[in-house]
């Protein structure tokens, strides 16, 4: 007796729809086992995780203000996905668009510079994560360069220049010689929508961002050529769309997101550029995009569970002296099982006995 993977005739949609709360129980499942061997108790554990940051308001406002770049990012990303071009390197945009729209905020510090700076910002942010994104389509397009390969490598060198900028030509005087720029000024800094925390006018456009995502893939020629293409490439050629022009605008799309991300995170919350401004947002916004089954409201609350996940690990960190890093294997334990789950959507598991159909055969 063999257990086998079948394909399906159809696409299931029930998995499809179940796949992601199944993904969610196998990964508790499997953070219980963690936890008892790291000697914790694993109720009093996954209170710290998952209950404890509902009922501060403080920690509700901190959960909003983690969501809001992987919501963001995560949008970009699942268009990228949906037209089966695959952005891997959302992080580097991101310290990109970072870095760009800290130049603006570096250079006016001190100028009594007006209220167009943080627009400015925001604006050469988008950009510059844009045409950095652009990098790997164009290869991919122009050279058949693998768009995983070559987008995840530049991670790595917008991580160095962000890091040589910080230590070197955009080192604060006065910051005794901690790698990090002087603290932006007011008209530099995203507004804050509450008096005392650290919620900010970055999430209302990270819903705005939702929002409009929704119309462009439900209500747009746009929107149905993504996901043609993505689904059916043949069809799409016949179809006369054009897979390489879509390539080129998914990748701008999601690089302008993720650099206008950056920007919002670094005058937002942290108020400065220093390494370290991302705790991986570029990366788990994979498992946020794929966890919302790249929908775009699939993918706002996802980016809140996600999001719950980094202020419980903390809270956990604090009350019971579990790893911060505990939090990074958790949403590798479910990007795992969310794409185990993916793969029922299109298979089936069967039992075959082997030596029934050679019986049936000898007959």
């Amino acid at each position: 007796m063999q257990l086998v993977l079948e394909k399906r005739a159809e696409r299931s949609n029930t998995i499809a729809l179940v796949s992601p709360l199944i993904a969610i129980g196998l990964t508790i499942a499997t953070m219980v086992i963690l936890f008892a061997i790291l000697g914790k108790n694993p109720l009093l554990a996954l209170h710290a995780y998952f209950i404890a940051p509902l009922t501060d308001g403080y920690s509700l406002q901190e959960i909003a203000v983690k969501a809001t770049p992987l919501v963001m990012i995560a949008i970009g990303l699942s268009l990228c996905y949906l037209a089966n071009a695959w952005n891997i390197g959302a992080e580097g945009q991101f310290l990109i668009g970072a870095v760009a729209g800290s130049w603006i905020a570096v250079k006016t510090q001190g100028t009594d510079a007006g209220a167009w700076v943080l627009p400015a910002m925001l604006v050469l942010a988008t950009a510059a994560g844009a045409l950095y994104a652009l990098i790997p389509a164009i290869c991919k397009v122009k050279f058949g360069a693998s768009e995983i390969l070559t987008s995840l490598m530049l991670v790595y060198v917008a991580d160095l220049f962000l890091d040589y900028l910080v230590r070197g030509p955009w080192r604060d005087p006065h910051g005794f010689n901690f790698p990090t720029t002087a603290e932006f000024d007011p008209v530099a800094t995203v507004p804050l929508l509450i008096e005392g925390g650290r919620l900010h006018l970055g999430s209302i456009i990270a819903l705005l961002v939702v929002a409009a995502a929704a119309i462009l893939l439900g209500r747009t020629i746009k929107g149905f050529e993504i996901r043609v293409v993505g689904a059916a490439p043949r069809a799409a050629r016949f179809g006369g769309f054009n897979a390489n022009q879509l390539v080129i605008l998914t990748f701008a799309i999601s690089g302008a997101l993720a650099g206008l991300a950056g920007i919002i995170e670094v005058a937002g919350p942290v108020g400065h550029l220093q390494p370290g401004i991302s705790p991986g947002y570029g990366f788990t916004a994979i498992i946020v995009a794929f966890l919302g089954r790249l929908n775009p409201l699939g993918i706002l609350i996802a980016g809140l569970f996600l999001a719950l996940t980094f202020i419980g690990g903390e809270q956990a960190q604090i009350a019971m002296k579990i790893p911060l890093d505990v939090t990074k294997v958790f949403q590798g334990i479910l990007l795992f099982y969310v794409l185990a789950c993916d793969s029922l959507i299109l298979y089936r598991f069967k039992l075959v006995f082997p030596n029934r159909q050679v019986a049936r055969g000898a007959g």
